[in-house]
């Protein structure tokens, strides 16, 4: 597949999916289709040429896992379109990766006759998806700082991306160093992810989606269920550099001796904003804690956990700003709930970029 010239769309899609890659100078048919199944989330990319077969674009949907009627429909109609464009006698091939690609991997070869259905390493996949963004497309990856009038602060594409770590959030939370093209190692991991936001949200809150609970975390207050350190102190610890609006305890307001509360005692959107801070904070401790360990400057966050969400990012800043004294970074990327599926499609479509393109 041809990259060059590659490039981020400008037409805005529905609220909460993900822009295409546009691809100016690939005109060939592509026989494949790439998807990432979790355990919240199924992720697919493929690919459409343009009517005029000048270029064409990458796409990128998710579903709920639970739907997962939704998206065999879904990718029943991908495989149609597929194969009445392929020339005849060419082999369409669907990757999978993630747990998923092992759970449902009967039922995708019962449901898809005549399509060559291969596994790949999730840790693989996810590692080659995140190089190619950082290396080939443009306006990719980004810095994000609520303090600016534009927060978002992209990074120029590069060769010279090793080594980093890569803090990818799933239903749970998986750290790799990466220091070379297929050098990698699992350093570390939390339970505590997506899936447990979620998990307690839909319990505290009654929201029906991930995506209803960040907009519901968007109006939300965290000081009526948070101790501050305000709270505590009645200002700024400034000996330990803590500022009075520091969360000193989660939900540390909500237990107070001889007052039977119940989650209807507060309101939804503080409880959700409370907790996204809880799981965002604890996931920027551990990754920070894991860089300086390993003396890693570069930290990349992916994962659908962020969907763009300027809290989340703006949480997540802080917390590796305020532990490294500013001598690391939180980067983000625009397509970060992708990384898996595109790193599928990668395996056979991209070029692969060797060890002598890449700058250690």
């Amino acid at each position: 597949m041809n990259v060059s010239g590659a490039s981020v769309s400008d037409t805005v899609p529905a609220p909460h999916e993900t822009r295409d890659i546009v691809l100016p100078n690939h005109d060939s048919h592509v026989a494949q289709i790439a998807v990432d199944i979790g355990g919240s989330l199924a992720k697919i990319v493929y690919f459409t040429s343009s009517p005029d077969r000048k270029g064409g674009r990458l796409h990128f949907k998710k579903f709920e896992t639970e739907q997962m009627d939704e998206f065999m429909d879904f990718i029943k109609i991908l495989v149609k379109d597929a194969k009445a464009r392929l020339p005849t006698g060419t082999e369409l091939v669907l990757k999978a990766t993630g747990g998923g690609a092992y759970m449902y991997y009967d039922r995708m070869q019962a449901s898809l006759p005549g399509v060559n259905i291969q596994k790949e390493d999730e840790m693989e996949c996810l590692i080659t998806g995140l190089n190619f963004f950082i290396t080939e497309i443009p306006y990719e990856v980004f810095i994000y700082n609520e303090q600016e009038s534009d927060p978002m602060r992209f990074e120029e594409k590069t060769k010279a991306i090793y080594p980093y770590l890569l803090v990818n959030i799933g239903s749970g939370v998986s750290l790799l160093k990466v220091t070379g093209p297929n050098e990698f190692t699992r350093v570390s991991g939390t339970s505590l992810g997506g899936g447990t936001l979620w998990g307690l949200m839909s319990l505290l809150t009654g929201a029906q989606s991930f995506d209803e609970m960040l907009e519901m975390s968007k109006t939300g207050d965290n000081k009526n269920i948070d101790l501050l350190v305000g709270d505590i102190y009645g200002s700024d610890y400034s000996k330990l550099g803590l500022k009075a609006s520091r969360i000193a305890s989660s939900f540390g307001k909500v237990f107070k001796k001889g007052v039977r509360h119940t989650k209807d005692s507060f309101s939804p959107n503080d409880i959700a904003k409370s907790l996204l801070f809880m799981v965002s904070n604890n996931i920027g401790q551990i990754a920070y804690l894991n860089a300086e360990q390993h003396h890693l400057e570069r930290i990349y966050f992916g994962g659908f956990f962020i969907r763009g969400h300027s809290i989340t990012m703006n949480t997540l800043s802080y917390a590796i700003d305020f532990w490294s004294k500013g001598k690391m970074k939180a980067l983000f990327l625009r397509h970060e709930g992708h990384l898996g599926a595109t790193g599928a499609v990668c395996f056979t479509l991209f070029y692969f970029i060797s060890s002598k393109d890449i700058v250690k």
